[in-house]
């Protein structure tokens, strides 16, 4: 499939035109993993992020898992405030991804506002999600 059909199936990137698409699909590049390999390891520096195309991960970060797959984005986070990977994220089966080198992504973002847009309403989600979850966990009686 055409990087571009790939890019459309990211909610990242879904609301955009198809020549727009075309152009941000230039500077993406196919990564494969082979299940069970690690993709990006927690305390690393981040060098870009991942959009999954197929496959699935698990991501485990503070003794929690999750997992994503096609359409989901990985990484974004490191390349938002240059800290170290916050998870290790580990291909549950062979994972095609997209990937988007962290240089490339300064450019991408003035280019295309709408895409720090949509990476903001992405680390928002995943933020109320973590709330979510810390908050179920604290009312959970002790063992």
């Amino acid at each position: 499939m055409a990087v571009p059909e790939l890019l459309r199936k990211s909610p990242l990137f879904a609301g955009f035109d198809d020549a727009t698409l075309e152009r941000l699909a230039e500077p993406f590049s196919e990564v494969e993993f082979p299940a069970d390999q690690v993709m990006i390891e927690a305390r690393t520096p981040g060098a870009g992020l991942f959009v999954i195309c197929d496959g699935a991960v698990a991501v485990e970060a503070q003794g929690l898992q999750r997992e994503l797959g096609p359409g989901d984005v990985i990484g974004e986070m490191g390349l938002l405030d240059n800290a170290p990977r916050s998870a290790t994220v580990t291909a549950l089966e062979d994972t095609e991804t997209l990937e988007l080198h962290a240089t490339v992504m300064a450019v991408v973002v003035m280019q295309y506002p709408q895409v720090a847009s949509a990476l903001l309403r992405t680390l928002s989600r995943r933020l109320r999600s973590a709330d979510e979850l810390a908050d179920a966990l604290a009312r959970r009686p002790p063992r």
